[in-house]
């Protein structure tokens, strides 16, 4: 298998830490192919402990207009699927970082489940996390993905009962998705009061990591998350930074400086944390 268990053991080294994960959202060729791999290495470099690259699709659902905007951004540059594991093969000589692919279904039926799964793992894709297929009806890429060691991650929404909840991270692996609210991905002022409620429930009934994402937009956002979850996703605000900087020399060290910046604020978090604990 080419997956070693990257993600099971970057969650191990951080929880040693007592550390959230944090998980920046890029879609994969937007602006290009050559821009991804370099955003990849300066957000590992920025504080990143795992990466999600989005597959652009043509009818993202589940996203709101700016990470619309990112897909067809790379779908404009040609990052099809196979474009996309050539990108992650080359960048495997230069770093380790746990990369999961996210998206839709559709283009992972059309490219072939068994292939997809084969191809990931000898790319270095860690996980797939498929938006718009729930695990009742994943039995046809279940398989491959596990005999290829590669992780299946679904979300859980505010809407999901317990019950339900427990029955999916037993199907799951490598870590839970919580999405923060209902609807659509995209940047927010102000996350749901009852977010951390919900998180804990959820880490009562189910062993894997618990990822929070949708909504998270800013610093202070980001550490209030970690005080709470095993890792906090970014995604839409990425999508506005490197949309703002299109033009400019600076787009990858912008971006980097928006990871590093949340990682910062999560650190500190967390060391506050533990200083109160120990008055």
């Amino acid at each position: 298998m080419a997956n070693s268990g990257r993600i099971a053991a970057k969650f191990r080294e951080l929880g040693a830490r007592d550390e959230a994960a944090l998980i920046p959202y890029i879609v994969a060729g937007d602006p290009d192919l050559e821009t991804t791999g370099r955003l990849v290495i300066e957000l590992e470099h920025r504080g990143a402990d795992l990466i999600e690259l989005g597959v652009p699709f043509s009818d993202p659902m589940a996203d709101g207009p700016a990470n619309q905007r990112a897909a067809a951004r790379g779908l404009s540059s040609g990052a099809s699927l196979h474009a996309i594991l050539s990108m992650v093969k080359e960048l495997r000589s230069r770093t380790e970082i746990p990369i999961v692919l996210f998206g839709y279904y559709n283009p992972i039926f059309h490219y072939g489940c068994e292939r997809l799964c084969a191809d990931a793992a000898r790319a270095g894709i860690d996980g797939l996390l498929v938006v718009d297929l729930p695990p009742e009806e994943a039995a046809e890429l279940r398989k491959p993905a596990r005999e290829n060691g590669l992780d299946l991650i679904y979300l859980l929404a505010p809407t999901t009962p317990l019950d339900r909840a427990q029955r999916i991270a037993r199907s799951a692996s490598g870590f839970l998705y919580y999405v923060s609210v209902t609807g659509v991905t995209g940047a927010r002022a102000e996350l749901a009061s009852d977010l951390e409620e919900h998180v804990r429930r959820i880490k009562d009934v189910a062993a894997l990591p618990v990822g929070v994402g949708f909504g998270i937009s800013t610093p202070e956002q980001a550490a209030r998350v970690a005080a709470f979850a095993d890792a906090v996703i970014v995604g839409s605000a990425l999508s506005l930074m490197i949309e703002s900087n299109l033009r400019s020399p600076e787009l990858v060290t912008a971006v980097g400086a928006m990871v590093g910046a949340m990682k910062d604020a999560m650190r500190a978090v967390r060391r506050c944390g533990e200083a109160e604990a120990a008055r």
